[in-house]
């Protein structure tokens, strides 16, 4: 069996999955907590991080922009990056954007400060790293808004890993209950839709020891 090895809260590792599941590709998610640096996980990838894709035939795949790459190559029947060079550039450049820009000014602040911390055993959230994430998350959302708003998709007229990869982000905020949806009422609708796929399912069945989504976090109408 295809082997995941993940954490619940990690928007890499629910890209990943959602990535596999709109591939319609089996697969067996492992927990992997990485702060105890298990020998056994660092020979998989000595970075120490998840997501870490083990395929059937033993082909370890780290990283989930690495994991992506690999299964739109290997599995292209469902594409999710475009046809066209024009399509592709602007599904990458929001890949990118979601996973490097928006991560490091939102998500990895909360993620960081009120789940990591907790679950390791780090002390408590840090008040100025929270007021940060908060104050960058108002222009973030409002670009996000405006591509929700022009475009059926956020990449365009087609569903893509743009998409998958946003819709991970924001999966992760809305378990700890720290998005304003009435700030992004376009953002709201594309990822209800987002929401009815079959493939976000496992998602919103996820729990985390010591930390309750909000009641509305499953519903698929908010």
């Amino acid at each position: 069996m295809r082997t995941l090895f993940h954490h619940p809260i990690s928007p890499y590792c629910r890209k990943v999955r959602l990535v596999l599941g709109e591939k319609r590709l089996p697969f067996e998610a492992l927990v992997e907590r990485v702060w105890e640096e298990r020998p056994e996980f660092l020979a998989l990838n000595p970075a120490g991080e998840v997501p870490v894709l083990v395929e059937d035939n033993g082909l370890i795949v780290p990283d989930s922009h690495v994991i992506c790459e690999y299964l739109e190559e290997a599995y292209s029947d469902t594409p999710l990056l475009g046809r066209t060079l024009a399509e592709r550039v602007e599904v990458r450049r929001l890949v990118a954007w979601f996973d490097g820009h928006f991560a490091n000014e939102v998500t990895n602040r909360f993620i960081t400060e009120r789940v990591l911390k907790r679950l390791s055993g780090r002390g408590n959230p840090d008040g100025t790293v929270l007021r940060e994430g908060y104050a960058a998350m108002k222009p973030n959302l409002k670009y996000m808004n405006s591509l929700a708003e022009n475009r059926n998709w956020l990449a365009g007229n087609f569903l893509s890993m743009a998409d998958f990869a946003a819709a991970a982000h924001l999966s992760c905020l809305d378990f700890i209950g720290d998005i304003d949806w009435s700030r992004a009422p376009a953002v709201r609708d594309w990822y209800a839709r987002m929401k009815s796929r079959p493939c976000f399912r496992p998602l919103l069945a996820d729990r985390v020891s010591g930390i309750t989504p909000p009641d509305y976090y499953a519903n698929l109408d908010f």
